[in-house]
């Protein structure tokens, strides 16, 4: 059974739509990549997904018992988020945070979540680091390990990538695919097309052209061969 079941969803703000008649599914699992020109939607539908915002019309339905509280999300950092004054633990363990609800404080178990997810992207050595003085890839991997401590079924990354350089991008998608077959659910927003359709089970794009499917239909669509030819990506 489908974790996500999207239904003729349209979405946008004060009634404007600016993106109309989605459909899709996500399955346990799967590794799906929103793609599409930039003021496509792709953001407020990550926002809408996680009951953020609130659709214009359609529904989202969530199936296989997956709860509101199992969905890790990592949105597009700020300039404020960069610059948060607390130490590398502290963000981590803030992602237990649902899990604690009006407890005013962590339990051995939650504290144990946090320095596992911490091994995981190892920065375990960084955990007494104030979050503002590390790199961008550290922090990267900061908010992930933070992710992981609210879910082990679903992750929604909203450009986790973007500002990285080549490298630290390369090994970010490591570890993001490596989570991927441990078997999370991976929904991820990309401006990077090709990136898309080497790591992705399914795509769905967004924007003029809809398309949702697999990696495979979506190199053989006219859309994503028209945006992978664009990128320069080879085929």
């Amino acid at each position: 059974m489908a974790y996500l079941t999207i239904r003729n969803l349209s979405l946008g703000y004060d009634s404007h739509a600016i993106a109309e008649h989605l459909n899709f599914t996500v399955n346990p699992g799967d590794y799906l990549c929103i793609v599409g020109e930039n003021g496509s939607g792709k953001t407020t539908l990550m926002k809408t997904l996680l009951h953020l915002k609130t659709p214009i019309e359609g529904e989202i339905l969530v199936g296989d018992g997956l709860m509101p509280n199992e969905i890790g999300y990592l949105p597009q950092q700020t300039v404020v988020q960069k610059d948060f004054p607390a130490s590398v633990r502290e963000v981590v363990l803030s992602g237990c945070v649902a899990r604690a609800g009006l407890r005013p404080f962590f339990t051995a178990e939650e504290k144990r979540i946090a320095d596992d997810a911490m091994k995981r992207m190892g920065i375990t050595a960084l955990a007494k680091r104030c979050y503002r003085d590390l790199s961008g890839g550290q922090q990267q991997r900061v908010l992930l390990a933070r992710a992981l401590c609210a879910t082990r079924k679903v992750l929604l990354l909203d450009e986790p990538v973007s500002g990285l350089d080549p490298v630290v991008t390369a090994e970010l998608y490591s570890l993001i695919a490596e989570l991927n077959r441990e078997g999370i659910t991976i929904i991820m927003v990309s401006h990077d097309v090709g990136a898309a359709v080497r790591y992705a089970s399914h795509i769905l794009h967004i924007g003029e052209t809809m398309f949702f499917g697999t990696r495979e239909a979506y190199r053989n669509s006219e859309i994503g061969k028209r945006f992978l030819y664009r990128e320069g990506t080879v085929q």
